[in-house]
């Protein structure tokens, strides 16, 4: 990072100083002749492709996950409510884009405070779907507030690192601060309980660290301290949280309780065998079988449907997606920007790890949908939000 950042100094003062050799009038006629002419050429259309693709299979998806033979349209049900949210997020991912991401590091602690806000008002009027309080209610919609922590814990961690004046790495004195930003949202999340986006926002906030750089003695003593707590957090898990990690660890201990989702879920994915069985053939899914199929288990359903290939396709897709991401944060004009685009690159990746590795029954089952694939209005919002930033760290990266 830091030798990225070396070089892009290096390149900026070698075009300074083969402009200085140009009078002010000719450097005010190339300036606008620069600009005229690449307006629109540092915006990243591959991402943007990505992410239509990624969207337009998401809702094929949960069209075939959702579907009813005796339906009189096909939008209806939740592929029109997705597509609903669809439009809402490209409406605010372009006033996002509008603007400079700069002000994002002016208001980064105002967000991350409103995101606070927002889960303590889940605490007081939440609604509770499946024994747990995660969502608020406005009007026929639901909004998560624990989709939108992300964003603001990554703001903020962000604009605390870029600040640093001296050199990394950092000692465990100095993480202080960034593990009360970490810690507050993340004992919020889990006290609703949503032990999945509590472990999600510790995992990006340590990409986003670790890349800031940290000392090797303080490496080991976060290392040793997961450890622990680890095994002090189990007392406090509630019991059908332990019970996802004991079926993880043996699914057959309880195949039609909490090993029921697991073992459906293989089965779909299995079913779908190399070509797949095509689309609205999927039986697992077709007869119910399969739960959540629209939202943290659509990959087994998408799975069925595809086949290997389907997925390897799925897979290749969002891997660009993400080595575009890390690039785009390479290439940033500024450490804040090149924070923000890791921290939202490492949303992405854990988001995919964790959901397909859940689904295809190689980590325990927490409720980490998948990224611009999932059913869900805040998860939809968030993402493209995020990927909103992405854009406009890129378009800007030359300042």
């Amino acid at each position: 990072m830091t030798l990225l950042h070396h070089n892009r100094r290096h390149s900026t003062r070698i075009r300074t100083a083969t402009e200085d050799n140009f009078s002010p009038e000719t450097r005010s006629h190339l300036s606008e002749k620069g600009l005229e002419r690449n307006r629109f050429d540092g915006f990243d259309y591959f991402t943007c492709l990505m992410t239509i693709v990624l969207i337009g299979l998401g809702v094929l998806t949960i069209y075939s996950a959702t579907y009813n033979p005796e339906a009189t349209s096909w939008l209806t049900g939740y592929c029109r409510r997705q597509l609903i949210w669809v439009g809402s997020a490209l409406v605010i991912g372009t006033i996002i884009f509008l603007f400079h991401y700069n002000i994002l590091y002016q208001i980064a602690y105002p967000l991350y405070g409103l995101g606070i806000i927002l889960l303590l008002a889940v605490e007081v009027a939440g609604s509770t779907h499946m024994g747990a309080t995660r969502w608020l209610a406005i009007g026929s919609f639901s909004i998560q507030p624990s989709e939108f922590a992300k964003l603001t814990v990554i703001l903020a961690l962000a604009r605390f690192l870029s600040n640093r004046r001296l050199p990394p790495p950092y000692n465990l004195k100095e993480l202080i601060t960034p593990a009360i930003i970490i810690a507050l949202p993340a004992a919020l999340i889990l006290k609703q309980p949503d032990l999945g986006t509590a472990m999600l926002i510790i995992l990006i906030s340590g990409v986003i660290i670790f890349i800031a750089g940290i000392t090797r003695g303080t490496i080991i003593t976060l290392g040793l301290g997961a450890l622990s707590a680890a095994a002090v957090g189990w007392q406090f898990l509630h019991d059908y949280q332990r019970q996802r990690i004991l079926t993880f660890m043996n699914p057959e201990i309880d195949p039609l309780g909490s090993g029921y989702h697991i073992a459906q879920s293989k089965i779909a994915i299995g079913a779908g065998k190399l070509f797949g069985k095509g689309f609205l053939k999927g039986t697992q899914n077709s007869l119910h079988f399969l739960p959540e199929q629209h939202t943290d288990f659509i990959f087994a359903a998408y799975a069925e449907q595809w086949g290997f290939l389907g997925v390897l396709i799925l897979l290749a897709i969002y891997f660009l997606f993400l080595l575009r991401a890390l690039n785009i944060a390479m290439e940033a004009r500024d450490s804040f920007g090149s924070y923000l685009a890791t921290g939202i690159a490492a949303i992405f990746f854990w988001q995919v790890t964790i959901n397909i590795g859940m689904v295809s029954g190689l980590m325990p089952v927490v409720g980490i949908p998948l990224p611009l694939f999932s059913y869900g209005g805040t998860s939809m919002l968030t993402s493209i939000a995020l990927i909103s930033i992405l854009l406009n760290i890129h378009y800007r990266r030359k300042g």
